[in-house]
C-alpha cells in the first residue's frame, strides 16, 4: 500500500514562499496534514474525508510511506501496533521494529505491518455442577434432598418444545426463547477455590446472538461447585482452535500471554480440565442456530448446554437457507 504523507494549504504555496523570501521571515505552516491527500480526524474539514486503510486482523501488509511536504518532518504510527521497517530511500535494510517512524520530506520508508487479530466477543463461560429444588413435592437424591444440575453461567438449559432453528428462520422467537445469554458470570467468585452456599442454578432457553463473521474468543472455567469435573464440550456447526488452557483460575492479565496464536490445535471438542480451564478461538461465519453441550450424556441431561445463534451475512451464501417443503413438522 502506498501511502503519501503530505499538507493541504488554503493558500498557494508558491505564494507562501515568495512572502518568506521578500520579508526574511519564516514561511506560514500548511493548514492540515494529509495522507493519500485526505486530512486527518483533527480537522473541521475532515468529517467525512479522512483516510482509511482497511485490513484483515493477524494479517501482514507492506506499507510504503512517503513524505511529500514542504518544510516538515513527520511522524508515522499506528495505534497498539510495531512496524518492522526493512527499506528507506529504496535501499534494503537490516529488518528492525520501532513504535515511530521519522521521515523528513522526500524520504521514503517500506515498513511491515503486522495486524493484531481482533476478537470483539471474549466471553467467559463458568462450567460445572448445582442444584434445582426437588419438585411436586418429590422426594429427591441430590444434595441435600435437591436434584442435581449443571449450567453455563449459572443457566441450566431448557429445552423448547418449539424447533430452535425454526423459530430463528420464521421470526417466532417469541415466547421460544431468548437471545440475552450472559457473557460472562453474574456473580464472579473462587471458582476453584471454597464453593458458594447457594448451589442452585436459575433455567432458561436463552441463546447468544452473533453477527455473521464474528471472531470470538471463549474462556471455559470448571467449578469446584459440589466438586470439580471434566467436561468435553462439544460445539456444532463449527471448528475452533484451542488456543490455551490450564489449571486453576483463568487469569485475563497473564494467562493470554501464554495462548498459541501460531499452531493451534483444531477441532470440535476439547475438554475443560477438572478444576482448570480451556480458551478457544472460532469464525461465526456458519448462519444458523447451534448447540454447545458438555458430551458427558448425563450432564446434557442436566441441562449443560446453550445455543449460538449467527445471522446472516450480506451476500446470498451467507444467509441461512429455508427449509426444504418436504420438512416434517415436529
Amino acid at each position: 500500500m502506498l501511502t503519501f504523507h503530505g499538507e493541504w494549504w488554503n493558500a498557494d504555496p508558491e505564494a507562501v514562499i515568495t512572502q518568506a523570501l521578500q520579508t526574511g521571515g519564516g514561511p506560514h505552516v500548511s493548514d492540515a496534514y494529509t495522507i493519500n491527500g485526505l486530512p486527518r480526524p483533527l480537522y473541521n474539514c475532515s468529517a467525512k474525508d479522512t483516510f482509511k486503510l482497511k485490513v484483515k486482523p493477524g494479517k501482514t501488509y507492506l506499507l510504503r510511506l512517503i513524505n511529500v511536504s514542504l518544510n516538515d518532518e513527520l511522524f508515522f504510527s499506528i495505534a497498539n501496533h510495531t512496524l518492522t521497517v526493512v527499506e528507506v530511500d529504496a535501499i534494503y535494510v537490516k529488518p528492525f521494529e520501532t513504535d515511530t517512524i521519522l521521515i523528513a520530506p522526500g524520504q521514503t520508508t517500506n515498513v511491515l505491518l503486522k495486524t493484531k487479530s481482533y476478537y470483539p466477543n471474549d466471553t467467559f463461560f463458568m462450567i460445572g455442577l448445582g442444584t434445582s429444588p426437588c419438585q411436586n413435592n418429590q422426594t429427591c437424591q441430590g444434595p441435600n434432598g435437591t436434584m442435581f444440575a449443571t449450567s453455563m453461567n449459572n443457566v441450566s438449559f431448557t429445552l423448547s418444545t418449539t424447533a430452535l432453528l425454526q423459530a430463528n428462520y420464521f421470526g417466532q422467537s417469541n415466547g421460544v426463547y431468548s437471545s440475552n445469554f450472559p457473557i460472562s458470570p453474574l456473580h464472579p467468585f473462587n471458582y476453584t477455590g471454597t464453593p458458594p452456599n447457594n448451589t442452585m442454578v436459575s433455567n432458561g432457553t436463552k441463546l447468544m446472538v452473533l453477527p455473521f463473521n464474528t471472531s470470538v474468543e471463549l474462556v471455559m472455567q470448571d467449578t469446584d461447585i459440589l466438586g470439580a469435573e471434566s467436561h468435553p464440550l462439544h460445539l456444532h456447526g463449527f471448528n475452533f482452535f484451542v488456543v490455551g488452557q490450564g489449571f486453576g483460575n483463568f487469569d485475563p492479565n497473564k494467562d493470554p500471554a501464554n495462548f498459541d496464536l501460531v499452531d493451534p490445535i483444531e477441532r470440535n471438542i476439547v475438554g475443560v480440565p477438572s478444576g482448570g480451564w480451556v480458551a478457544i478461538r472460532f469464525l461465526a461465519d456458519n448462519p444458523g442456530v447451534w448447540f454447545m453441550h458438555c458430551h458427558l450424556e448425563v450432564h446434557t441431561s442436566w441441562g449443560l448446554k446453550m445455543a449460538w445463534i449467527v445471522l446472516d451475512g450480506k451476500l446470498p451464501h451467507q444467509r441461512l437457507l429455508p427449509p426444504p417443503a418436504d420438512l416434517p413438522k415436529c
